[in-house]
């Protein structure tokens, strides 16, 4: 039977939704759509490049906490309201994914938090030991 767990950053919004930052199915690791929100204080910069770091800083630690990080990233979907915002994110996601390349999207849509100015979801697979 395939492993399946759930991870918890602790956001008031998976609480108040009812889901998980991320769920580990087998070798395989979703993150869901990950804001620039402190999710210990629950704050949010102004700043859209501060967001876009918040966001990778969250989405590390929940593929840290699955068994995996960055580098096993293999899709990354970008969600921004305002496409001209995305552009002087490039240096910020350059640093994660520059080397590894993962497939990716970005989509224009309204995000449920006009203080929201970006959100990241990647999909990651976990090494394999043999």
């Amino acid at each position: 039977m395939t492993e399946r767990r759930a991870i918890l950053s602790g956001s008031t919004f998976e609480e108040q939704i009812g889901y998980a930052r991320a769920v580990v199915d087998g070798d395989r690791v979703h993150v869901s759509g990950t804001t620039g929100f402190d999710y210990s204080t629950m704050t949010i910069s102004d700043d859209v490049v501060e967001q876009a770091r918040q966001c990778l800083r969250n989405i590390g630690q929940a593929l840290e906490e699955a068994g995996c990080g960055f580098g096993d990233v293999v899709r990354v979907r970008y969600l921004l309201p305002d496409r001209a915002d995305f552009e002087p994110c490039w240096p910020v996601l350059r640093e994660c994914f520059g080397e590894v390349r993962p497939a990716a999207t970005m989509l224009m849509c309204g995000l449920s938090d006009p203080r929201m100015k970006i959100e990241i979801e990647v999909d990651a697979r976990r090494p394999t030991t043999t």
